[in-house]
């Protein structure tokens, strides 16, 4: 079963096409590593599944839920970190986590969870406006994951951290689907980051769809076309190159 499912989703911004007619495929209980360059259209993309901007042709669906019909319900069902979070910079992180948890109803206890998951328990009274890019990408992570929502749609979220923090955010990533019982969307432009948390990657390039399967296809689909295979990020960067190199020829 599929989570989430679009069928030739479509934005366009006057004559720029942001998102050219993809068909996305994120089975249920996976973490789906969305993958390509800055300004290929993943973040567009997120922001039509939250119903932050609205897609101009095509139509997708969340756990089955169509949109806009069921918009409300589909927004119930997702935690999301999308672009740099916005946080009130005069309270503290667990002050913040607070006003999530209000809107949401939850208990209590919940931000305590969210901030031991992400690592930030020592720093919940510091300010938000003190906290490091890093420490502000933990707290993005921690609104998202509070209330251990059945869906996450995480647009790089591990901008700004040091190795250390991506390796922890990226096994945190990694174990969410068995923990919570979940399903993982996240962004990256990536493949050697996304290689070590996902089990299908989708590929996109200039708003179009190159590649979605798994890691092992994606190998397998190197070997046929002729691309370098011993490193799948050698793979990756011919696959956007020759795409770049036809989209020349069309012009």
């Amino acid at each position: 079963m599929n989570m989430i499912e679009t069928n030739k989703l479509t934005k366009t911004y006057g004559d720029f096409k942001a998102v050219a007619g993809i068909n996305l495929h994120v089975r249920k209980g996976s973490v789906y590593g969305f993958l390509g360059p800055n300004g290929a259209g993943k973040s567009t993309t997120m922001k039509m599944f939250l119903g932050l901007t609205k897609q101009s042709k095509g139509t997708f669906t969340i756990d089955g839920k169509s949109y806009p019909q069921d918009r409300q319900a589909i927004l119930r069902e997702i935690g999301s970190f999308i672009e740099a979070p916005a946080f009130y910079g005069n309270l503290s992180g667990e002050e913040n986590l607070h006003i999530i948890r209000k809107i949401l109803s939850l208990p209590k206890s919940s931000v305590d969870d969210a901030l031991e998951l992400v690592g930030l328990t020592e720093h919940r009274k510091r300010l938000a406006r003190k906290y490091s890019l890093g420490m502000k990408q933990r707290l993005g992570l921690a609104g998202a994951l509070i209330g251990k929502p059945p869906i996450l749609i995480l647009d790089e979220p591990t901008n700004g951290l040091d190795p250390v923090g991506i390796h922890e955010i990226r096994t945190l990533i990694r174990n969410l689907p068995k923990q919570f019982d979940c399903t993982v969307l996240v962004s990256s432009h990536l493949l050697p980051e996304v290689e070590l948390m996902a089990d299908d990657v989708g590929i996109i390039n200039h708003g179009r769809l190159l590649f979605e399967g798994s890691l092992a296809d994606l190998k397998q689909d190197a070997v046929q076309k002729g691309y370098s295979h011993e490193h799948l990020e050698d793979t990756f960067l011919a696959m956007i190159d020759e795409d770049n190199q036809q989209r020349g020829r069309r012009r």
